[in-house]
């Protein structure tokens, strides 16, 4: 694992290159189905702005990706397809903090 990385960051698991410059193959964390899963519909206010939700929903504006990762057959676009109206599944905020605090 990569110690140039926030454990927040979903490149922490990225490997460097030799030289050190370059991001080799990174390998995504997957965000599994849990019990304590939320649907949520997705409000005007967050209109393509996963980083404000996860600021309000998880108390971090980084953990962005999580909302991507956890719904890869809706949000093929991280950021164009947040769109108001779309619902997705939010995982429970402990189960992001368990998990972000872990790797």
């Amino acid at each position: 694992m990569s110690e140039r990385h926030r454990k927040d960051s979903f490149l922490r698991a990225a490997e460097a290159s030799d030289n050190g410059l370059f991001l080799g193959m990174n390998k995504l964390p997957t965000v599994s189905r849990t019990v304590d899963d939320e649907p949520y519909t997705i409000g005007h206010g967050y209109d393509e702005r996963p980083d404000l939700l996860a600021d309000v929903l998880f108390g971090n504006s980084r953990l962005w990706w999580v909302f991507a990762l956890r719904n890869p057959d809706i949000l093929k676009d991280p950021i164009r397809d947040f769109k108001a109206g779309v619902r997705i599944m939010v995982p429970s905020k402990q189960a992001v903090n368990i998990y972000t605090e872990n790797r």
